[in-house]
């Protein structure tokens, strides 16, 4: 008998023909230049020097470096408006997606020098009623009495994050700040220091939890 011809080899084209056109395949293609825009409100000043962004606004000055991304960040004006252009080239899925990020963390930055962010926590307990002191004029806070606990738990505020009882709600504490990662994560914090431990978390649902986060200045 001759050689046989092996049945793989009749269907490597058409094989070959599909694979070409996947998605997969698509997504790995490379864009020549992808940009993204961030127009700047009046009233706020920005500049930008290798990659480092510093606002400066009503409520005060804030900075943030882009230095760890691939991206190219300059300002420019287009029908009279100041903006800021973020630009990758030659970038895939990941560098793309550093231009939607660098856009967002730099309207934060505009918000945080214009509005200010504000968060709101209240204090959940069935039994021991949980006891806060604010000292150092709303820069730290003293939480006593958790689960009937003797020990004095203290949290202090991140840089420009200040935190006041609520005159309005009881057992609600109010942060406020410029900046949007200080503020969050001095929630976090109060968050984590009343923990339940060793107990069936389903019934014991003590603790200081994040009610409603925004901005501190509601009206546009």
């Amino acid at each position: 008998m001759g050689a046989r011809c092996p049945a793989v080899s009749l269907f490597w084209p058409l094989r070959h023909v599909e694979a070409a056109g996947t998605p997969r395949q698509l997504a790995k293609m490379k864009l020549l230049v992808a940009d993204g825009n961030v127009t700047i409100p009046d009233g706020v000043q920005i500049e930008v020097k290798a990659r480092a962004v510093r606002v400066k606004g009503p409520r005060g000055t804030l900075q943030r470096d882009f230095r760890h991304l691939a991206v190219d960040m300059y300002l420019f004006e287009e029908e009279g408006e100041k903006k800021l252009k973020v630009e990758c080239h030659f970038g895939k899925k990941k560098r793309l997606a550093a231009i939607r990020t660098a856009c967002s963390h730099v309207q934060n930055l505009i918000k945080g020098v214009t509005k200010g962010f504000e968060y709101k926590m209240r204090l959940v307990y069935a039994h021991f009623p949980i006891n806060i002191n604010i000292e150092d004029k709303g820069g730290r806070v003293e939480i006593r009495n958790f689960l009937g606990e003797k020990r004095v738990r203290n949290v202090v505020m991140l840089p420009g994050v200040t935190i006041k009882r609520s005159e309005a709600v009881k057992d609600e504490l109010i942060l406020e700040g410029n900046d949007i990662e200080n503020v969050s994560r001095s929630t976090a914090l109060i968050h984590q220091q009343c923990l339940v431990k060793n107990k069936d978390i389903r019934k014991f649902l003590d603790g200081i939890y994040v009610s409603e986060s925004g901005l501190l200045s509601k009206e546009e």
